[in-house]
């Protein structure tokens, strides 16, 4: 019974052991970017932090959970479909919750492609891991696909997130320094040259 229920599992090995170690090594990258906002001139509320930067750890972890649960020796598919279904069911909640906090956050007002990569693609990845889970124990074959497919999806959007994120406060931190350079230069003029205009002589 054990290699009935493990062997539609097996082909996959290989392909969770590079995206679950992905997920854990990339879970790193997301401390570095909050040590780099910690840094930063831009001070960012936890409501920002709990609606755009968590979830992105939350998504990598996600991935590490789901490689390990199809590398699992389970016993029976009906035992991995529970498993990835409870994955896939907790991660549709949370994606609801994040949905809310972004809402709730005034710090930055999100537009459409923050929408779509921090809100609607993750719910989309989640909901395809709990439908594969109600389909895998009758067609194991393309459920499997199914979760391998939302597997990356998480991967690929936590990497975009991960990415847009310390972007967009390099560019805050620039604009910052540059704002603040030209009040300094301004200071240290003289009060003359202050008042002068810029085309005058």
């Amino acid at each position: 019974m054990e290699e009935a229920g493990r062997s539609p599992l097996v082909a996959w090995e290989s392909f969770y052991v590079i995206v679950g170690s992905s997920g854990a090594a990339l879970t790193g990258l997301q401390f570095v970017v909050m040590a780099l906002i910690a840094e930063s001139s831009r001070r960012s509320s936890g409501r920002e932090i709990s609606a755009f930067g968590t979830p992105t750890v939350i998504h990598f972890c996600a991935v590490l959970l789901v490689s390990a649960i199809v590398s699992a020796p389970w016993h029976s598919l009906s035992s991995v479909a529970f498993a990835l279904g409870a994955c896939g069911l907790a991660g549709v909640a949370y994606g609801v919750i994040v949905i809310r906090r972004a809402r709730l956050q005034t710090g930055y007002r999100p537009v459409f492609e923050d929408w779509l990569w921090h809100s609607v693609l993750p719910l989309i990845a989640y909901a395809l891991v709990l439908i594969a889970a109600s389909l895998l124990p009758s067609h194991p074959q393309r459920p499997l696909f199914m979760v391998a497919l939302a597997a990356l999806l998480l991967l690929f959007v936590g990497i975009h997130n991960s990415w847009d994120t310390i972007t967009y406060f390099a560019i805050s931190e620039s604009q910052a320094r540059k704002e603040l350079g030209d009040h300094e230069i301004d200071k240290a003029r003289p009060p003359r040259d202050r008042e002068r205009p810029s085309g005058s002589k």
